[in-house]
């Protein structure tokens, strides 16, 4: 037993010793988490004699997978095939492979990705003849999303959407967008756990079988967890009740995808007799970033209080820059790069910029291309997002699955076959009227009298039907270059003999070493098992850590990373936190969160940027400091006084918020009084900091806001088109009475969900 708690701190040793009945670990950011599962993984094979397939460990993402499986292989110097260790998506799969027949699908099933979604929904919306403006794709998606997160079935949320105009449209296209699944034989990413759960829950002999199976289960990230992951944890669980959770309250960042924080709140009431660990000691960062982190992360309530600590150097202090405007703050990020770089030996691969937003990176990149230095996105245009790529794995998939409507259009006439939009669309239709596959309809299109798409079908099935014959009998990499070759899809893109062509061939040739690559790890090494794996592919698995280059990524993404440079930017009010979380306290938080977790992927630099002016969505906006920023003791960051030297510190933040967003209430325009008093007196940055050039032209804009306009609130009812200057197009949710005011619930296409007050809106009804 030494050799597998040797060099573990007495907590980790503590949380590796308590294998039976319930374990709630507490791990704060870099306090070595993974080390203790993975040890804890050996250590019941190892001690406990517990046979590797009775263990089931979940984690987040395939990176997180992979590393669990290598370190637990390295503890006990085997092969941990048996060992069911994986993403919940991926083990859900393994599930439905096996019994996904029992509601009614084919085990040949195929799993829609984020574009085949949005394609699909584009569909069902032309379909019900749905205004794809006044309901975009997104919008749907997100909310169809957000029902399967809560396990609503198109039935149920239609119960809850009576009386709402807006949500009952989306029921009618939820219900024909779970039904075009279904005649796809497809899944979406939410399906996956929530279709796990029906078999569990329909089928008792199915559910016995994995509740027995699985006599220890550990969960990974469980603060991220849902409302379906949780029920699907809790059944599993059901028999022997030996489950370990492994999480940090403190990084709770997805509720935007419907993460409950309460479930590991919760936990202890969920699972009576829970033993509580806390791992608080850091391996990851200096002291001075710890510090910073803590200062911010102590500003909200938690239920687990930790205070990390670490035996790391001190470290350089953190250091804060406010710049003039974004291309300003560019410059320094650059300029700060190329000088760790060289002087401190850095390499590029060494240094990451985190934003609150993708379209903050535009700035950055724009200086990092003319300064010649490398970079890669995360979460830009991935690979597997690359017309070729996906036009190759939609013949894939077809071979894969001939129910795939989705992937049939989308090939058909990828080379050019003659088969026009008109003859597809009649296929279609007739598909829906008698419930069968466009491709089963196609191959045997002259017995439904469709004669000319008989004629010009026939190569196509006939290459479709050879690779169906060849599809189990020889390796995916062999597959998908007889596909390419079969189809003329690479002699059609080689006869182009352009630049692009030749971008494009080169990326196939990827995909050919990527299957290759799949075929050195796989065990089964099956098409289906191939498809699967690069459709649960997350942003951070696409991260080369032999690439060097800096790296640009949203903080979201930076989740579970860590890089010796950090630079934070755009930590400004209203882009970080952004001004829809500063509206409500639980929003607020979960935004320190996100502070918290980029700061805590540094592990020797960390840089805070701010910009006094940024332009973003074509609006310029005149920005105060980040409360983030403002709850670092200021002798915890370098660069403390050049950043908080402006008079307009003083002001309430919530009264800035109010000022841009028309909220104005009698303490506000005192405050704002209170500035005007003093604005051609002493400090002329008090009004020019709110973007105005004059003390005449701010006390004038003052003035117009002490009187309240009447405003015809009929005209604004849910479901009605409206336009905003800053925000453009939306649609209104609902609206609200506040005081003498109407607080208007709006859905934006461009900026997202918003609230306004009514009287100072200036929203056009279109």
């Amino acid at each position: 037993m030494n050799d597998l708690i040797e060099g573990l701190n007495d907590k980790q040793k503590e949380a590796v010793l308590a294998t039976e009945g319930p374990c709630l670990i507490i791990a704060g950011a870099g306090s070595g988490k993974t080390k203790v599962l993975t040890h804890k993984i050996a250590y019941l094979i190892k001690e406990k004699n517990v046979l590797p397939w009775n263990i089931l460990a979940i984690t987040f993402t395939n990176k997180a997978a992979n590393e669990m499986k290598t370190r637990t292989e390295n503890l006990l110097q085997n092969a941990t095939n048996d060992v069911w260790i994986g993403t919940f998506h991926s083990i859900c799969v393994r599930i439905l492979r096996k019994f996904i027949d029992r509601i009614g699908y084919d085990t040949s099933f195929i799993i829609f990705d984020t574009s085949d979604q949005k394609s699909l929904v584009k569909d069902c919306l032309k379909t019900l003849n749905i205004d794809d403006k006044l309901f975009t794709d997104r919008s749907v998606m997100y909310e169809i999303s957000n029902a399967k997160n809560e396990m609503l079935e198109p039935g149920d949320y239609s119960n809850r959407s009576f009386g709402d105009f807006r949500k009952e449209t989306i029921a009618k296209i939820y219900e024909l967008y779970q039904k075009r699944l279904k005649e796809n034989n497809a899944l979406d990413f939410d399906d996956i756990i929530n279709l796990t759960i029906k078999i569990l829950m329909q089928e008792p002999d199915v559910l016995e079988y994995y509740s027995n199976k699985f006599k220890y289960i550990l969960v990974d990230e469980y603060q991220d967890t849902n409302k379906a992951q949780f029920t699907l944890i809790t059944l599993l669980a059901a028999t022997h009740g030996n489950i370990t959770v492994v999480g940090d309250n403190d990084q709770g960042i997805y509720s935007f995808r419907g993460a409950d924080i309460s479930n590991i709140l919760n936990f202890e009431k969920d699972f009576i007799g829970t033993k509580i660990i806390k791992l608080e000691q850091n391996y990851r960062c200096t002291k001075s970033i710890l510090n910073v982190a803590n200062a911010v992360i102590k500003n909200n309530p938690t239920k687990y209080k930790k205070e990390l600590w670490t035996e790391n150097e001190e470290g350089t202090l953190v250091t804060g820059y406010r710049a003039d405007n974004e291309y300003d703050e560019g410059r320094y990020v650059v300029n700060q790069i190329g000088h760790l770089k060289y002087q401190e030996k850095f390499n590029y691969s060494d240094f990451t910029v985190l934003y609150r937003m993708n379209a903050q990176s535009r700035s950055i990149e724009e200086i990092l291309n003319r300064e010649g230095i490398p970079y890669k996105i995360i979460g830009g245009l991935k690979f597997y997002e690359r017309k070729e790529i996906k036009d190759a794995i939609a013949y894939l998939r077809l071979i894969h699955n001939q129910n795939d409507n989705m992937s049939l259009r989308r090939i058909i006439n990828e080379p050019k076959r003659g088969i026009g939009k008109t003859s597809l669309d009649k296929v279609q239709e007739l598909s829906e009227k008698i419930e069968k596959p466009m491709y089963e309809i196609i191959k045997n299109a002259s017995e439904y009298g469709l004669n000319r798409v008989y004629l010009n079908s026939r190569e196509f099935i006939e290459q479709i039907e050879s690779l169906i014959a060849r599809r189990d009998k020889m390796p995916v990499s062999e597959l998908i270059k007889q596909t390419l070759n079969v189809t003329g899809y690479m002699k059609a893109l080689e006869n182009e003999n352009t630049i692009e062509a030749e971008s494009r061939i080169e990326n196939l040739e990827e995909l050919l070493t990527v299957a290759m690559e799949f075929e050195k790890e796989s065990a089964e090494n099956t098409l289906a098992e191939f498809l699967e794996g690069i459709t649960l592919a997350s942003d951070s698995d696409e991260i080369d850590e032999n690439q060097d280059k800096v790296t640009l990524m949203t903080l979201h993404s930076a989740k579970g990373l860590e890089f010796p440079v950090v630079f934070l930017v755009g930590m400004e009010e209203g882009i970080f936190p952004g001004y829809k979380s500063i509206q409500e306290e639980a929003g607020l938080e979960e935004e320190r969160r996100l502070c918290y977790v980029g700061m805590t992927r540094a592990k020797e630099r960390l840089f805070l940027t701010c910009s006094r002016t940024r332009t973003i969505f074509g609006s310029t906006s005149c920005n105060a400091v980040s409360r983030f920023m403002k709850e670092v003791p200021k002798e915890m960051l370098e660069g403390y006084e050049d950043i908080f030297t402006s008079n307009q510190e003083n002001i309430s933040e919530d009264n800035r918020y109010n000022w841009e967003y028309g909220g104005r209430t009698n303490s506000n325009v005192k405050t704002y009084s209170a500035v005007a008093a003093s604005a051609g007196t002493k400090s002329n940055s008090n009004y020019q900091s709110f973007g105005f050039r004059t003390a005449e032209s701010f006390l004038s804009n003052l003035n117009k806001t002490t009187s309240s306009p009447n405003i015809d609130i009929s005209k604004y009812k849910p479901g009605a088109k409206v336009f905003h200057k800053k925000f453009g197009e939306g649609i209104i949710n609902y609206i609200e009475r506040e005081e003498d005011d109407y607080k208007v619930d709006i859905s934006f296409e461009k900026a997202g969900h918003k609230r306004l007050m009514a009287k100072y809106a200036g929203l056009e009804v279109l």
